[in-house]
């Protein structure tokens, strides 16, 4: 489980920027400001977390028992809400009410995990869904060129194995993208350029935290 720091942000889209050598870097930019609304406390409920709000959410559009919590807590009611889980000292570091800026998290350089959810693309078929390559394309090959062929035997087992690459759903997943590099960080605007591409469409909500397969990665020099 991901532990480091992190931020909840909006996707804006992608952008190109210099590096001092000259080369172009592709980057995703990611808008922060997210605010932690609440914490979770090893006393409490045995485990230390930051519960972040994201984007403004009117009243009347919130149901009451969750309106009563975020009045309880003297915070605006949030159109995004999500758990972070984080050490006790991380935890420590930030109060109910505080935004977490993009310079208290991360800094150039580092190494992160980013996730997000994938565009959704509706029903689809093997090809597109799981790259199959299709059937032959000759020998009198009639209305069978994108599809998945056979999907089971007679006798032995006498059914179709669960799990078997078929047509359906694709898309519209959490998706997660390891070890992206921070390219810069702009705190004025609550901006954070991500190297690469990040899961998501347009205007999607990414989550954004130190990484979990490279030493060090979630600790801020």
């Amino acid at each position: 489980m991901n532990k480091n720091l992190g931020i909840l942000g909006k996707k804006v889209g992608m952008t190109q920027i210099f590096n001092e050598k000259g080369e172009v870097l592709r980057c995703t930019v990611v808008q922060a400001g997210g605010v932690v609304i609440g914490k979770r406390t090893m006393e409490k409920d045995g485990y230390s977390a930051l519960i972040v709000g994201l984007g403004e959410r009117k009243e009347k559009h919130t149901k009451k028992p969750l309106l009563g919590a975020y009045r309880k807590s003297q915070q605006t009611p949030k159109r995004v809400v999500r758990e972070l889980r984080v050490s006790v000292e991380d935890a420590a570091k930030f109060e109910v009410g505080q935004k977490i800026g993009v310079d208290q998290v991360f800094e150039v350089g580092q190494k992160v995990d980013a996730q997000g959810t994938s565009r959704g693309r509706g029903f689809t078929g093997v090809v597109r869904r799981w790259n199959f390559a299709g059937a032959v394309q000759t020998h009198g090959t009639h209305e069978y060129r994108r599809h998945g062929g056979s999907i089971g035997t007679n006798m032995t087992p006498g059914r179709t194995l669960p799990g078997l690459k078929m047509p359906g759903h694709y898309g519209a997943e959490t998706v997660s993208a390891l070890n992206l590099k921070i390219a810069k960080l702009m705190p004025e605007d609550d901006l954070v350029l991500i190297e690469g591409a990040v899961p998501g469409a347009k205007n999607g909500i990414v989550l954004v935290r130190g990484a979990v397969k490279k030493k060090n990665a979630g600790k801020k020099a």
